[in-house]
């Protein structure tokens, strides 16, 4: 059967943060502006970093931790005695650290992406988001110039689900046109979540390790493997996909 449709994961399949981690020093960067010389620095990195893995925990387990609750735990767990007016901009600052960021592309997915546009094939994005929200990650890819390709998306914070959970695989193809799952492929970089995911649904899964090479321990293997955006159409035509 022929392809009408191709979905993509987000974090390290379209972009990615650049080699110096930028989303967590800036939080870090924003609360220490906030609290001056009332916590020291290393302090406020250590709590960020703890409800990073609290939140990674339970995202591996399903369950959502949205940016706002996760800032509020950190924030009494940091101090305590925090009066409320503190508490309320250290919230608003985390959950605004993603505006306007820079992440970089992953290298070719701009003209792979073309190329699937130009072949008529609908597009969309299947995204589980950390703290970064779907919003201001459809930012960066609208900044970047390639928001535009995407017919439709389902990230984590806006449908309430993550992957491999079929809910979220299934707002995507809704979103996109109402495609068939077995009309449609998936690409992403994990294993338990994209790999598993997609095959779950009856989709074509293509795992994409160019900025990432999942471990086998993770999950099982898709369908075909993906080095480098460039091969991706001509992948897709030696399988009789196009």
């Amino acid at each position: 059967m022929k392809l009408r449709a191709v979905t993509f994961d987000f974090w390290q399949t379209i972009a990615s943060e650049p080699k110096k981690p930028l989303l967590h020093p800036r939080r870090v960067t924003l609360w220490a502006g906030i609290l001056g010389d009332a916590h020291p620095r290393e302090r406020i990195d250590e709590v960020l970093r703890a409800i990073g893995r609290h939140r990674e925990g339970l995202w591996r387990t399903g369950e959502i931790l949205s940016a706002a609750d996760a800032a509020a735990m950190a924030a009494a767990e940091l101090d305590p005695d925090i009066d409320e007016e503190t508490s309320r901009a250290l919230v608003d600052a985390f959950v605004c650290s993603g505006e306007g960021i820079e992440l970089e592309l992953t290298p070719g997915v701009a003209d792979a992406l073309h190329e699937l546009d130009e072949l008529g094939l609908r597009l969309g994005i299947v995204c589980d988001v950390g703290f970064t929200s779907g919003e201001q990650l459809r930012d960066v890819l609208d900044r970047a110039g390639i928001l535009g390709h995407f017919d439709g998306w389902a990230f984590s914070d806006e449908v309430g689900a993550f992957k491999p959970d079929p809910r979220i695989f299934h707002h995507a193809l809704a979103e996109i046109g109402g495609v068939a799952p077995e009309q449609a492929a998936h690409i992403g970089d994990l294993r338990r979540t994209d790999v598993a995911g997609s095959r779950a649904m009856g989709m074509m899964s293509i795992r994409y390790r160019g900025a990432n090479d999942d471990p086998p321990e993770d999950g099982p293997e898709a369908h075909h493997v993906l080095d480098d955006h460039a091969d991706l159409v001509g992948m897709l035509r030696d399988a009789g996909l196009l």
